[in-house]
């Protein structure tokens, strides 16, 4: 982009030209003639009954889901968070002795 050199107020580039001034000639877009170009999409007709082929296969029903131990899943989920939060302080531990011993050696 380039700035006008020319003296006068800095928002002199922004303004819009005046509506006397000639415009440039732009793409024209002439309009299709009559009778020429695309003519449509053809007439649709509705397709006659009994159109889909037969089915000879039916598939099974589908199988029950064996029933689901809720007393035993809630077992399962507290001990997965226990773990779950053994770990992470374990690895706070481990970090906060880190950072202690960094330290330690930056003062001493």
């Amino acid at each position: 982009m380039t700035t006008p050199t020319s003296g006068g107020s800095p928002d002199e580039y922004w303004r819009r030209p005046d509506a006397s001034s000639e415009r440039p000639p732009g793409p024209t877009a002439s309009p299709p003639a009559r009778g020429s170009g695309y003519p449509g999409p053809p007439p649709t007709t509705p397709p006659p009954p009994g159109w889909r082929p037969p089915v000879h296969l039916r598939p099974p029903p589908p199988r029950r889901l064996p029933p689901q131990d809720m007393a035993g899943l809630d077992a399962d989920e507290q001990r997965a968070q226990r773990l779950t939060y053994g770990v992470g302080t374990v690895a706070g531990v481990v970090l906060v002795v880190l950072v202690c011993v960094l330290c330690s050696r930056l003062l001493f």
